[in-house]
C-alpha cells in the first residue's frame, strides 16, 4: 500500500513510518524542511516538501496514495487554537480528497479529559467540547462515508527522543528545584510506548473500520505523585504538592491538563486488531532513559 504520512520526521511519525515499510508498505512523508526530508529518505520513504498549512499539498499527498495516516500537530501550546484549526482545516482538506473512495483516513487524537464511563475511559468514551477537534472532524467525515478512524494517543507517548509532556514536567522541576505534582497527585494517566502506538497506527490502516475509535494504552493509569516522586529521585530533588496559582507558576502552559485523571482501557482496540502492547512501560522507560 502507498501511503501518506503526515508528521513523518516527528516523534511518533517516523515510528510509524519505520513501521509501515518494515511491513511492506511504501511511504510517502510531508516534510517542512530540508532537514526533516533527509531522515525520511533515510527511513527508506519518498517525501513531499511542504507544511500541515499547504492543503493544496496536503491534497496532492493524499490523491496519490492508498492511505492516509495523519500524526502532524503543530505543537505550540501558547497558541493551542490555532494550532487545532491549522489541524482541522488538513483533516477536512484530505477527507475531502479521499470523499468517494474506499481509502483509509487514520488521524490522531487525544485521551486526556475524554469522559470516563464507570470510572475509565474506553473506546465508547465520546469527546465533549474537546479543545482538540481532531476526533469530531473525522467522524464527521466517518458519517458523510469517507473510510476515517481514530487512534487516540494518551498524554506520554514515551521512547528515548520524546518531547513531550514528561519531559516538560522534568525540565520544570529542574528550573524550580522542586518536583511537583497538583493536590494529592492521585490523578491518573495513561501511558504508551511509542513503537507499540506506531504498531497500532499500521493496524487501523490495514485493517480499517469507517468511524472507528481506538484507544492506544499500555499503562491504564499512573497516579502523577508516583511520577512526580520517580523525577524526583532521579534528580535528588524535594517533591511537593502545588495548587492554585503555585501550580500555574511552575507548570506553565502544562496546569491546563497536570491535574486531569484520566485512566483508560484499550481492550476493545486490542480485540478489534489484535493489537497488544509489547513494550515497557512508562517509569521504567523514565528509569533508563530520561536522565
Amino acid at each position: 500500500m502507498k501511503v501518506f504520512v503526515t508528521g513523518a520526521s516527528g516523534f511518533i511519525g517516523s515510528a510509524v513510518v519505520k513501521e509501515l515499510i518494515d511491513a511492506g508498505h511504501q511511504v510517502m512523508g510531508l516534510a517542512r524542511s530540508d532537514e526533516k526530508a533527509k531522515s525520511i529518505t533515510a527511513a527508506g520513504g519518498r517525501v513531499l516538501m511542504g507544511t500541515l498549512e499547504d492543503l493544496n499539498v496536503l491534497k496532492q499527498g493524499t490523491s496519490e496514495a492508498d492511505g492516509v495516516i495523519h500524526t502532524a500537530f503543530i505543537h505550540d501550546f501558547n497558541q493551542y487554537a490555532k494550532a487545532n484549526e491549522a489541524d482541522k482545516a488538513a483533516i477536512n482538506a484530505m477527507a475531502e480528497t479521499l470523499a468517494g473512495t474506499s481509502k483509509p483516513l487514520v488521524v490522531t487524537a487525544g485521551i486526556l479529559g475524554l469522559p470516563p464511563i464507570n470510572g475509565i475511559i474506553t473506546e465508547d468514551s465520546v469527546a465533549q467540547n474537546s479543545p482538540r477537534s481532531s476526533e469530531a472532524t473525522a467522524g464527521a467525515w466517518a458519517a458523510k462515508g469517507v473510510n476515517a478512524s481514530v487512534v487516540r494517543l494518551p498524554p506520554s507517548v514515551h521512547d528515548k527522543g520524546d518531547k513531550g509532556f514528561v519531559p516538560f514536567i522534568i525540565q520544570q522541576a529542574r528550573k524550580h528545584g522542586v518536583s511537583a505534582y497538583v493536590s494529592d497527585g492521585s490523578n491518573r494517566w495513561p501511558a504508551v510506548h511509542r513503537l507499540d502506538a506506531a504498531k497500532l497506527f499500521r493496524l487501523a490502516l490495514e485493517k480499517s473500520s469507517t468511524g472507528a475509535l481506538y484507544n492506544a494504552i499500555g499503562d491504564a493509569g499512573i497516579e502523577v505523585k508516583k511520577i512526580a516522586e520517580l523525577i524526583g529521585d532521579q534528580l535528588n530533588l524535594p517533591v511537593a504538592s502545588v495548587s492554585g496559582e503555585d501550580a500555574i507558576k511552575h507548570f506553565e502552559w502544562m496546569s491546563r491538563f497536570i491535574g486531569f485523571d484520566s485512566p483508560a482501557s484499550g481492550s476493545k482496540t486490542e480485540e478489534r486488531l489484535g493489537w497488544k502492547p509489547t513494550h515497557t512501560g512508562l517509569l521504567e522507560d523514565l528509569r533508563k532513559n530520561y536522565f
